[in-house]
């Protein structure tokens, strides 16, 4: 069982940078692959960026490539998105996810944060 709880959002301005943080209960977050969602008003939820177990391989989506930093530090339990260059565009509500079934995706079966608002002001 592990309990994904997200915070480092806010009010920001076009350009400004941000550090999302999702702190990971349990003994076994290592184990899993762990993604960045993101959710906008009227909008679906669409992914950000995702990182294997160990590190090393990461994905991001064609959007923030360039601008954020999908990151782990498992001696932290900790996840992190380092978001740079910052554009309204990004204003949204920002989920941590954890691949609890290994399916490589991630749905209501997996490990889900409650998100945290980021607003990109103009």
């Amino acid at each position: 069982q592990v309990q994904l709880v997200e915070s480092g959002g806010g009010l920001v301005q076009a350009g400004g940078s941000l550090r999302l943080s999702c702190v990971a209960s349990g003994r076994t977050f290592s184990v899993y692959n762990m993604a960045w969602f993101r959710q906008a008003p009227g909008k679906e939820r669409e992914f950000v960026s995702s990182v294997r177990w160990a590190g090393g391989r990461t994905n991001y989506a064609d959007s923030v490539k360039g601008r954020f930093t999908i990151s782990r530090d498992n001696t932290k339990n900790t996840v992190y998105l380092q978001m740079n260059s910052l554009k309204p565009e990004d204003t949204a509500v920002y989920y941590c996810a954890g691949d609890r079934d290994y399916s490589g995706t991630y749905s209501a079966n997996d490990y889900w944060g409650k998100g945290t608002l980021v607003t990109v002001s103009s």
